[in-house]
């Protein structure tokens, strides 16, 4: 589990060089958000994120349009991920419910980066069990491949001899998206094994920011 968390470490970087080269300085004047970010978004919201067609826990073919109706914090992952992904999910749906105490109105997202055994009911039970507004998205391969370059995500399956027992590498990055503005920030991963992460109360902290900002 060690190896499998250094290569998603590894992975983690090389998406957030990905990221780094997305953003830069914009003046406070422009940007409703600046007293929030963590840094600057390049080219406004129009960078990272963008149109998909997915299928959701029901089986249903949903666009952005029918997900976002309300802020939302999305994950890429899978649901065979031995380690990072469910500490992620976890983290995501405890800053929902801390979210919700405050009074704002925020649900999670988990869009799936191994559709192949990600199917619509392996979603339904994950997503349930993580929290009951949490929304589970797979589709076809390139469906799904679309909708993580949009979000400039990184996922590689890593190579064996048991084609239904495998492990997935990638980044693990949770967007902010508003439903009047599109990708808004990102939060790094939840810690985990005793390292650095960013905890439940800061992504609750930042996304109230955001949204009483909007």
């Amino acid at each position: 589990m060690r190896r499998a968390t250094l290569l998603v470490t590894v992975a983690a970087v090389a998406a957030a060089g990905l990221l780094a080269g997305t953003w830069y300085s914009t003046t406070r004047a422009t940007d409703v958000f600046a007293d929030c970010r963590s840094a600057s978004v390049a080219g406004g919201t129009g960078a990272i994120g963008g149109p998909f067609t997915l299928v959701d826990q029901d089986g249903r073919t949903v666009t952005q349009d029918d997900v976002f109706t309300r802020p939302s914090l999305v994950y890429f992952g899978y649901t065979y991920c031995p380690d990072v992904c469910p500490l992620d999910a976890a983290r995501n749906a405890e800053a929902v419910d801390l979210l919700t105490e405050r009074g704002y109105d925020v649900q999670p997202v988990f869009i799936t980066i191994d559709p192949e055994r990600d199917t619509p009911e392996v979603l339904k039970a994950f997503a349930g069990y993580m929290h009951p507004d949490m929304i589970g998205l797979t589709g076809t391969p390139d469906q799904v491949r679309a909708a993580s370059q949009a979000y400039k995500t990184y996922y590689s399956r890593r190579e064996t001899d048991d084609p239904d027992n495998y492990l997935m590498d990638h980044s693990v990055f949770t967007y902010l998206v508003l439903p009047e503005h599109g990708f808004v920030d990102f939060f790094r991963g939840a810690p985990s094994y005793g390292g650095e992460g960013v905890e439940a109360d800061e992504v609750a902290q930042r996304t109230a920011c955001y949204l009483d900002a909007a």
